[in-house]
């Protein structure tokens, strides 16, 4: 039963947002945001410490308001951007540096992107087959409960996205996707958190954790480039900065994964330095904050 709730409340969200006038839905958001701010549950809390890996000390409260309002942002936007037209979407989002991924697909050429939790990256994919007519796909987190996975993959389907699941599939995600790059797709992964925390160790902001060996490993097997992306708000957008490729290097397997992994976390870090109200990461992150394996 709770389950169903939770499936309901997305779905009353969805349907509601988008029926709100723009203005007012954002003036929701932000509300939404600075009140989970003062209670400063779990979630916010553990906000506060990521936050302050990244700026060095304690995160003064400006900042943590504006990282809940960013994060409350990416949701309204999420709820609205099924209805959301091809100049509106061009009015909330930029993109730059894209040429390069582009001539590639045009060529029937597969690139990787690869991009943190940072501002919205449903408009980036949305954006991508949309705007620039280039295919695009992505992987999807499996959800609980399952309801509200199945809208979520609805939801990215309809924005002009090929849906891998991450789990639980009919066949092995690196499998799909490699499949994909050979097809000329740009293969979009969102790969800050590594979920199952067995991927590949890099420092970020000077402290030890485990990136998603996934884009590396792509990209190594399927000999195609692979570009970073970061992306942050502004006034009244979304703004998003391709760079790349990223070196692959050389050496072993095990080598090569290393330094690429390290490089693609180099590149979020820098990205999200200079926007750290942008990083939607409100979980825990480093390997320090986890209890230590048995």
């Amino acid at each position: 039963m709770p389950e169903r709730l939770t499936e309901l409340a997305y779905l009353a969200a969805w349907r509601g947002v988008r029926l709100m006038p723009e203005s007012a839905a954002y003036a929701l958001s932000r509300r939404f945001a600075d009140r989970a701010a003062r209670k400063n549950g779990r979630g916010v809390q553990q906000l506060r410490k990521n936050l302050a890996r990244v700026v060095g000390g304690e995160p003064g409260e400006d900042l943590v308001r504006d990282a809940m309002r960013s994060y409350a942002r990416y949701w309204i936007e999420a709820f609205r951007l099924p209805s959301m037209s091809d100049e509106h979407l061009l009015r909330r989002f930029e993109m730059n540096g894209f040429e390069p991924v582009h001539e590639r697909a045009q060529q029937g050429l597969g690139s990787i992107v690869a991009l943190p939790h940072c501002g919205n990256w449903d408009l980036a994919g949305a954006w991508v087959p949309r705007i620039s007519g280039d295919p695009l796909t992505t992987v999807a987190e499996r959800l609980k409960p399952e309801g509200v996975y199945r809208r979520f993959l609805e939801y990215r389907e309809s924005l002009g996205m090929t849906i891998v699941p991450a789990s639980g599939g009919d066949r092995n995600p690196q499998a799909a996707l490699g499949e994909a790059l050979d097809a000329g797709h740009v293969v979009a992964l969102v790969a800050d958190r590594d979920l199952g925390r067995s991927g590949t160790e890099v420092k970020f902001f000077g402290e030890a954790t485990t990136f998603p060996s996934g884009p590396a490993l792509l990209a190594i097997r399927n000999r195609v480039e692979l570009f970073t992306a970061a992306i942050h708000y502004e006034d009244d957008r979304a703004v998003c900065h391709i760079s790349g490729p990223v070196d692959t290097g050389s050496g072993t397997l095990r080598e090569r994964l290393a330094a690429t992994t390290q490089r693609v976390a180099d590149a979020f870090e820098e990205g999200i330095r200079a926007h750290p109200a942008d990083w939607h990461m409100l979980q825990r992150f480093w390997t320090a904050d986890f209890p230590p394996r048995p």
